[in-house]
């Protein structure tokens, strides 16, 4: 059991490192971050590994201590951005744990596209009543949250899969 929760808190930690790493990469292209969105790729990861309190810390530092070594996410987006990614990794967390069926590619795709509708309604939620309100309306939110996003949850919904299957398969992480 002790061993389990360290292995949790190690994977945890290199998800909240990929969490800061990743999107610097993809910041060097304009508009990168809202296309590709690098960030949520680990906060996925650790919510369907390691499970929703780990997943949702993961969601919580990533986006803070990128915004204080980095200074991206910037400070205004920043809230919205933390509750957003702190909901997906949370939600894939609880999703893993309940959600199973016969083939687990199946559990993956329903635990990913749940986790990933409800950090779009969460942020589509807080930005429409606290973060931009007044300023924040059901087209811009289909635009941020799917359109421009497109890409990305393409990218998301292609890798994340493969990659909790090679590492399962590895071992590297208990199923």
């Amino acid at each position: 059991m002790k061993n389990n929760n360290v292995r949790k808190l190690v994977f945890a930690a290199l998800c909240v490192a990929l969490g800061i790493i990743l999107p610097v990469a993809f910041h060097s292209i304009p508009k990168a971050g809202s296309i590709f969105l690098p960030m949520h790729i680990p906060v996925l990861l650790c919510g369907l590994l390691c499970g929703p309190l780990y997943g949702g810390l993961c969601g919580a530092l990533a986006p803070l201590l990128s915004s204080f070594i980095t200074g991206m996410p910037p400070a205004a987006i920043l809230p919205s951005m933390l509750c957003e990614l702190l909901v997906y990794g949370l939600t894939a967390g609880l999703l893993a744990r309940f959600i199973h069926t016969k083939w687990r590619l199946l559990d993956l795709y329903l635990q990913l596209i749940g986790a990933m509708l409800a950090g779009r309604i969460v942020a589509g939620i807080l930005n429409a009543l606290i973060f931009q309100a007044g300023q924040y309306s059901f087209d811009a939110f289909l635009a941020a949250s799917f359109i421009t996003a497109l890409p990305g949850i393409v990218i998301q919904l292609a890798v994340l899969p493969v990659l909790v299957l090679g590492l399962e398969k590895a071992r590297l992480v208990k199923v």
